[in-house]
């Protein structure tokens, strides 16, 4: 797709998650917050089914990783131990002339540029803008130096403001499963190896958020900490990552826009023996949804280290005692949220009349639309993503034996899956609407139902129609939604 297309295709995809209720601006009665974003009735749907999806294939369906739910704010010293207050930090610059405010690597990336170091005996710590940075907004190359910005939110606990009461929110949710290795290993009777995952809330103070959800202030992670003997690193890593990607491709993203980023040696942390980012093709360019990282015994000898409290393990097979190393993919939900909406995404230009079969013709936003034609927005989620299921259609709202045949449909499937009940506008429009919703399949009730007990059937994707008893509805939803 040309840039323009691309371009056009997100103004396209953000004005439908407002419209229909995906994505709201925080706030946005006061103008908005830059950096948050709330999830509307069908956007808090799609996040819930990722991550329930996640929670299921990491969780429920493995013998050997438990769940744990960790707090905000943890004690300052396990930002301490993990090393965020010290080293969690991104590159600042300002433009003297017009005020703006960016990340001194990130501008030089939009100018082509690469970030450099400054000649001398502190080299490796003061970074310095290229010949030729300026400003992308004004113009100005009157451009401050790069200075260190920790990206923690501070706050204080208790009603005294004072250095004794700062505390964190957390920049990531690992944190919280290193500090309760000892209780979970105790309480659930796993051994190594065996992994702790969570899903919750993490806020970093980005500098300049970005490319919509993207890059946030607030945003959500499903992260797995997976405890292993030293020298068997290599093997699970490789593992995590096939993983992985697996799992995105079962949930609609596919394998030809799906890309691994392998870290060099010289890009590595200084803790860690391999990382993988799993990448994606937005409308904005390859970016990272997830990373999986072998981080050694860094993380566990840290809070060893810092706390005071052992972590070692003891193998009961080999009699042996040993610090576990940790395998870590670590998931952003809202950046999975946004793939699978630039994914399911599509303007087709299609007959007027719903005809099925019909074949749709991807709009292209630089020729007019071909005569006969009319735009289809459609969301194309796998089903099990999906936010609604099914919709429910009486034909027409008027006839009381047709509302109540499919009102009984609607309650029966609701109990189920989530489902819309929808009884305003032409049949036409109301599949349209649910096109726009992502919504796979759409049930109509009419006078034929009365007569034989059977419906129709439309699927989102081909526009196509069939015949089914009533009895057999469940099974083939089943079918599509649940394998």
């Amino acid at each position: 797709m040309s840039e323009k297309n691309q371009g056009s295709k997100l103004e396209a995809l953000v004005s439908l998650c407002k419209r229909r209720g995906f994505i709201f601006q925080a706030s946005e009665i006061y103008g908005g917050l830059n950096g948050f974003w709330d999830y509307g009735p069908l956007g808090a749907e799609l996040k819930r089914n990722i991550k329930d999806a996640w929670w299921r294939t990491m969780v429920r369906e493995r013998d050997d990783v438990v769940g744990l739910d960790s707090a905000i704010i943890q004690h300052p010293r396990t930002w301490e131990a993990s090393g965020h207050l010290e080293g969690f930090t991104d590159p600042m610059v300002d433009c003297r002339a017009c005020k703006k405010r960016y990340r001194a690597d990130q501008l030089c990336e939009e100018l082509g540029l690469k970030l450099e170091f400054e000649t001398g005996s502190n080299a490796e710590k003061k970074l310095k803008l290229p010949d030729g940075a300026k400003c992308p907004a004004c113009g100005s190359k009157d451009i401050t130096a790069p200075r260190a910005f920790n990206l923690m939110f501070k706050t204080f606990v208790g009603p005294q403001e004072d250095t004794s009461t700062v505390a964190y929110l957390r920049p990531e949710t690992a944190q919280g499963i290193f500090a309760q290795y000892n209780n979970v290993l105790a309480c659930s009777r796993q051994k190594v190896p065996f992994g702790i995952a969570q899903i919750g809330k993490a806020f970093r103070n980005e500098i300049n958020p970005r490319n919509y959800t993207f890059r946030s202030r607030e945003f959500e992670q499903m992260e797995l900490e997976f405890f292993v003997k030293p020298g068997t690193d290599a093997e699970w890593h490789e593992y995590w990552v096939a993983e992985r990607l697996q799992w995105y491709q079962r949930i609609g993203l596919p394998e030809g826009r799906l890309h691994r980023y392998v870290y060099g040696k010289d890009e590595l942390a200084h803790y860690a023996s391999a990382c993988v980012d799993v990448l994606y093709d937005f409308p904005f360019g390859t970016q990272e949804l997830e990373g999986i990282a072998a981080r050694g015994d860094f993380d566990l000898g840290r809070h060893q280290q810092f706390s005071g409290k052992s972590m070692e393990y003891f193998d009961q097979d080999t009699k042996e005692k040993f610090v576990p190393h940790v395998v870590e993919p670590s998931a952003g939900t809202d950046r999975i949220a946004l793939a699978l909406l630039c994914e399911a995404f599509h303007e087709e230009w299609v007959p007027t009349s719903d005809v099925a079969g019909s074949q749709p013709i991807p709009v292209d936003y630089a020729q007019p639309m071909p005569p006969g034609c009319e735009t289809r927005t459609v969301l194309r989620f796998a089903p099990c993503i999906a936010p609604i299921k099914v919709a429910v259609f009486p034909l027409l709202k008027n006839k009381p034996e047709l509302v109540s045949k499919a009102r009984g449909l609607y309650d029966a499937l609701r109990k189920r899956w989530s489902a819309f009940w929808d009884v305003a506008g032409a049949i036409g429009r109301r599949y349209r609407r649910q096109d726009e919703a992502g919504t796979p399949f759409g049930i109509t009730v009419d006078f034929q139902t009365l007569a034989d007990d059977t419906v129709t059937l439309r699927a989102r994707d081909s526009m196509q129609q069939i015949r089914l008893p009533i009895a057999d509805v469940a099974a083939k939803l089943a079918e599509a939604i649940e394998t």
